[in-house]
């Protein structure tokens, strides 16, 4: 009777632990969303406000040359591509930000090896609250993963009914699934920087193949080519590549930097959840020799 409320009541975590991934999921969406939106504006009124003000230009008219030394005013140059790099840049600051702030909470009060060595400490020395306890201190996904594995481990150790490698397996599905909860969380909007990555100087082409169509346009007519607005077409297709390959490297960057973070938590996990099965299976081995 005991163990049929035990199997009705333990799907229940894990339940709840769906919704809830469901909702930070959905939250997660809508950040995203409306980070990508509010780049966009703030960049075009950067771009119409800031960079094309008239101020900067020669004879305060933005269709001429900018004046001697204003970058910005040869920024604004890049025609109306610029706000959408701009864009692409803001959104690959704002996310990384926001991946910075992720990781650093889900690795916990305390560095992340310090950790491990503890867990492992308080495993071999049996004890198992004391475990739970430095991870109730410690917080974030990590610690998370390893006290569900704990607290398997010490649902396991009570049962009677269950041989020691029908214990080890349930303990190992238990860490497993919890690494499966917490991990989204961490990769989250890593897709949105690595398109970033890639389409950035996709876009920064598009707007140099503008640039070099006004180029040629304004050498194609007849008599004195227009010094204007050559100069315009090379200045929108140099700054549209730069753009593009700065947003571009940056993306690539914060990609591989946050990358190298997650796998380094997901190591410190399944180091973590390693010792846990290791030392149960040790422990519980010599249970049937006792017996017999």
């Amino acid at each position: 009777m005991e163990q049929k409320n035990a199997m009705n009541t333990s799907p229940r975590p894990a339940a709840k632990a769906a919704n809830a991934d469901a909702q930070s999921s959905g939250g997660a969406s809508l950040f995203s969303v409306l980070a990508i939106i509010i780049a966009f504006i703030v960049s075009v009124c950067v771009f119409k406000f800031v960079l094309g003000d008239p101020s900067r230009f020669q004879g305060g008219n933005p269709e001429n040359n900018p004046n001697p030394g204003d970058y910005l005013a040869i920024v604004y140059k890049g025609g109306y591509i610029v706000p959408i790099l701009m864009t692409m840049l803001l959104c690959v600051i704002i996310f990384s930000i926001e991946r910075m702030l992720t990781i650093s909470k889900a690795k916990g009060s305390k560095s992340i090896e310090s950790f491990v060595r503890t867990v492992r400490q308080k495993l071999n020395a049996n004890d198992i609250t004391g475990a739970i306890a430095v991870c109730d201190q410690q917080k974030g996904s990590v610690a998370n993963v390893v006290k569900s594995g704990l607290t398997k481990y010490q649902e396991m150790s009570r049962e009677r009914s269950m041989a020691t490698d029908q214990k080890v397996l349930a303990i190992q599905k238990e860490i497993e699934e919890s690494t499966a909860l917490e991990l989204p969380m961490l990769e989250k909007n890593l897709v949105i920087i690595s398109t970033l990555a890639s389409i950035a100087t996709l876009v920064g082409l598009l707007g140099t193949v503008f640039g070099m169509i006004s180029a040629f346009a304004a050498l194609a007519q007849a008599g004195t080519p227009d010094a204007v607005k050559l100069a315009n077409g090379i200045s929108e297709a140099l700054i549209n590549t730069a753009l593009g390959i700065g947003t571009s490297a940056l993306a690539i960057v914060a990609y591989n930097f946050f990358t190298s973070k997650i796998d380094e938590l997901t190591y410190s996990i399944d180091e973590a959840g390693f010792s846990i099965i290791q030392t149960f299976g040790a422990q519980h081995a010599a249970a049937p020799s006792q017996t017999v």
